[in-house]
C-alpha cells in the first residue's frame, strides 16, 4: 500500500473515524504544530543528550503520539475515542512535566547564553531550545483551537506550558555539547 493516496489533493485530510477536514483548519495547524515539535525533539535526541535526559524526551515522545490522537477526534467522536481506550493525556501527565522541572532546578541550571540558543555551542542544549520554541507554537495553536470553540481538555493545554518549561530547564542542564 502506497503512503501516496492522492485524497488530500483537494485541501481536505482525514482525521479520525473517517471525518474530514481542510489542511487549513486550526485543527490541522494544531496537530501540525505538535508533528514539528515531535520531530524536533527527535533532533535534539539525536545530538547526544545525556541519557537521563534522553529518557525524559522519550516519554514525551510517546505522550505527544496519544495527544495527536486526541487532537484528531472531533468532539462528536470523543466517546468513541474513549470506548477505544485511546491515550490521553491527563493531569498526571502534567504533574510529571511538572516534579521533572522541580528535579532539575534543585539540581541547578546555567544561565550561560540563556536568550541566545547555541551559544555554548552545544548541539543537544541548541536543539532542546528549538523544540521548546516549537512546543511554545504547539500551545498557541492548541489555545487558538480551544478558543474558536472546539474545546481542547484542560490537561492538553497545561501539558505545553508546562513541556516548554521542562525543555528551557533541560536545555541549561547538564548535556553533553
Amino acid at each position: 500500500m502506497s503512503i501516496i493516496t492522492g485524497r488530500g489533493d483537494s485541501g481536505e485530510t482525514d482525521l479520525l473515524f473517517g471525518r474530514r477536514i481542510a489542511k487549513t483548519s486550526t485543527r490541522v495547524e494544531s496537530l501540525g504544530a505538535v508533528d514539528e515539535l515531535n520531530a524536533a525533539l527527535g533532533m535534539a535526541r539525536a545530538s547526544g543528550l545525556t541519557e537521563e535526559i534522553e529518557a525524559i524526551v522519550d516519554q514525551v515522545q510517546e505522550k505527544l503520539v496519544g495527544l495527536m490522537g486526541q487532537l484528531a477526534c472531533l468532539s462528536e467522536d470523543v466517546a468513541r475515542y474513549d470506548a477505544k481506550g485511546y491515550a490521553k493525556v491527563q493531569e498526571k501527565d502534567v504533574s510529571w512535566l511538572e516534579e521533572k522541572a522541580r528535579e532539575f532546578e534543585e539540581r541547578g541550571i546555567r544561565f550561560t547564553g540563556w536568550a541566545r540558543p547555541g551559544v555554548e555551542h552545544s548541539v543537544a542544549r541548541a536543539g532542546l531550545d528549538v523544540a521548546r520554541s516549537v512546543a511554545r507554537r504547539a500551545e498557541r495553536q492548541i489555545w487558538r483551537l480551544h478558543e474558536a470553540g472546539d474545546e481542547v481538555p484542560e490537561s492538553v493545554r497545561l501539558y505545553f506550558n508546562r513541556l516548554s518549561d521542562l525543555l528551557w530547564i533541560l536545555a541549561r542542564a547538564d548535556a553533553p555539547k
